[in-house]
């Protein structure tokens, strides 16, 4: 559930015209690769070309870096909360388990965001408002289907996976399987 405030934080930020619209998210999705890639510092130049803009559409919609980077963070976690509203069919369990999956992969990527962000920001706080209000409805009908431990809160769950997320792997394959036994871990015995 993307939380009105998030809504409004990314809608201000995006032009209102298809094109320069278009152009923005371009910029954000090559955001997100240059920086996962290679950190925050990351080259704006490469970041305009892979979006396929030159570099003053690049600060046209994002005067400094760390603009670009909020934007990204925003992305991110507006996607990992619109998720929680796509698992509605699954069973209980499977729809937790598929949103904190969702969850850990946005929190491998996190660390390199959180870098070029100011972790008192009302951004933050605010972004982390959205994704407990996302899983914690997730959380309570598994829990109510009593195939989740009655003592477990949405920031446990959450911290949890970005912990297990946050760790260096050899594979993707090896993360995968740690991230499955901390969610077998939710469940009730």
């Amino acid at each position: 559930m993307t939380d009105p405030t998030l809504s409004a934080l990314l809608d201000e930020r995006r032009p209102t015209r298809a094109d320069a619209r278009r152009n923005f998210d371009a910029l954000v999705e090559a955001g997100r690769d240059a920086f996962a890639e290679h950190g925050v510092e990351a080259s704006l130049e490469d970041i305009a070309r892979r979006a396929g803009v030159g570099i003053g559409t690049l600060y046209r919609n994002f005067p400094t870096r760390d603009a670009l980077v909020e934007a990204v963070y925003l992305d991110e976690v507006a996607g990992v909360a619109s998720f929680a509203d796509e698992l509605g069919d699954l069973p209980p369990f499977e729809a937790l388990a598929a949103w904190l999956r969702r969850f850990a992969d946005y929190a491998s990527r996190k660390r390199v965001l959180l870098e070029g962000l100011n972790r008192d920001s009302e951004l933050l706080l605010t972004c982390r408002g959205v994704m407990y209000q996302s899983g914690e409805p997730l959380l309570r009908r598994a829990q109510a289907a009593g195939l989740v431990r009655d003592d477990i809160g949405i920031d446990d769950a959450v911290r949890l996976v970005a912990g297990v997320a946050g760790v260096a792997f050899p594979s993707p394959e090896q993360r995968e399987r740690v991230v499955d036994m901390a969610l077998d871990g939710l469940r009730t015995r």
